[in-house]
Order: structure tokens, then sequence, then C-alpha cells
């Protein structure tokens, strides 16, 4: 007895984030939110700060050797995060 309107819950919250324009700023938090993840417990203990402002990913990282890391690395970093959110969500890193 499904009804033709019937969506999953993934569904109807995907629908609820872009009616109400956020899907954006959701997917940014995620990011911070799962940046242990995206980059291992390693880099994440040494990041201070992190945020995304106008699709740049602003990174504050205490360790000098990390940073060059993910500065060799940018793009292959760009590209997981665009992956998992599945738009373009990041264009650049900055170190602050």
């Amino acid at each position: 007895m499904s009804r033709t309107n019937d969506k999953s819950m993934k569904e109807a919250i995907e629908q609820m984030l872009n009616v109400y324009k956020i899907k954006r700023k959701f997917d940014e938090t995620s990011v911070v939110a799962h940046w242990s993840e995206l980059m291992g417990k390693s880099v994440a203990n040494r990041t201070k700060e992190i945020y995304i402002y106008n699709k740049k990913l602003f990174l504050k990282i205490e360790s000098s050797v990390i940073k060059n890391e993910i500065q060799l690395m940018h793009s292959q970093i760009i590209q997981k995060i665009n992956e998992r959110s599945g738009i373009e969500l990041i264009e650049e890193i900055i170190f602050l």
C-alpha cells in the first residue's frame, strides 16, 4: 500500500535542505564535523581552526610538516571533499 508521494527519510531531508536553501551550509558543517574521518586523527589533532567560506577551506595547522603535506596534496583533498559532498563545495585551501 505505498503511495506515489511516499519518500524515504533521506529524500525528505534532502528536499527540506534544498527548499530552505541550507544544503550547502549543511555540507560545509559536515566537512568540519567529519574532518578527522576525512584526514585522519593525526592531522585533525593538529588542526586548530577549520571553516569554509565562499568555496574556500580555511585551515590553521600547528605542525609545519602536516601543513606542507596538505599543500602538496591539496588537489586530492579538494577532490575527496567534493566527492563526499556530491557538489563542488571547495575550490581552494587557504592556510591561516
